[in-house]
């Protein structure tokens, strides 16, 4: 994408502490947008993450409806209103499903389903004083095919892109376009949660990962980037309650 593409516009990033997060804002930045890297906590590598791309660091959790328009007000307060929302938070444990307890069950529901429906609540009454707006929402491809020990990951992905299809029609009619990601597996610090499930080396589970993606590896976050970048680009205005997925040829056509 041509740098400056999204100058003027503000971008909020959910989970831009670590992993795919902080190479959307630094994306997002580098086309021009003003950048708000939203995570759980203040802390240093989110300060410094804001202080490298000109943009501001702001903290809450997405579970908490209160702690989350707070956060969408400290960015309108201090950039504006926000346009383009980037939903990339997530958490995960994995368990089989005699073991799984419930009030984990409840926390990644809670941060990855019910905390994506709050940011998009926060920041729908800007994007309507603007008259337009993007909601990127990151799922994932456990969203689509399930994976065992991952259920309430799964099934909360899932319903992330129900809600995308929902909202998608529900807020094309205002300019506001909804649509998601499902990435593969991706190389960030995630992938330890996957490796101590499975009792080997992160090294290792990469290449198990990757021994069944048709590519022959696992996805870079600048690639999963790219297609937030697609999706925030001005030009495309016809993209409504999608979900793209990103994974090296490993899932094809089920959503």
């Amino acid at each position: 994408m041509p740098t400056q593409k999204l100058m003027g516009k503000v971008a909020f990033v959910s989970g831009a502490a670590g992993g795919m997060g902080q190479q959307h804002c630094r994306s997002l930045a580098a086309a021009g947008a003003r950048v708000v890297a939203a995570d759980r906590h203040l802390s240093s590598e989110l300060v410094a993450l804001a202080r490298e791309i000109g943009g501001i660091a702001v903290a809450g959790d997405v579970a908490d409806p209160g702690a989350t328009h707070d956060m969408l007000a400290q960015a309108r307060n201090q950039l504006g209103d926000v346009e383009i929302l980037v939903a990339n938070h997530a958490y995960m444990t994995m368990s089989a499903l005699g073991d799984a307890d419930l009030n984990d069950w409840w926390r990644v529901v809670d941060t990855n389903l019910s905390g994506t429906f709050n940011l998009i609540q926060a920041a729908l009454p800007g994007m309507r004083r603007l008259g337009s707006g993007r909601v990127i929402v990151v799922s994932s491809e456990w969203g689509v095919t399930g994976w065992p020990g991952a259920t309430a990951y799964a099934a909360s992905k899932a319903g992330l892109i129900a809600l995308v299809k929902t909202l998608g029609r529900e807020l094309a009619p205002e300019s506001s376009l909804v649509n998601a990601i499902a990435p593969g597996v991706t190389d960030t610090p995630q992938l330890l949660v996957d490796a101590q499930d499975a009792g080997i080396s992160v090294q290792e589970m990469h290449a198990r990962y990757a021994s069944a993606i048709p590519l022959g590896r696992i996805g870079k976050p600048a690639e999963i980037s790219a297609a937030v970048m697609l999706l925030a680009a001005p030009e495309l205005k016809s993209m409504v309650g999608q979900t793209i997925q990103v994974n090296g040829g490993s899932t094809r056509t089920r959503v």
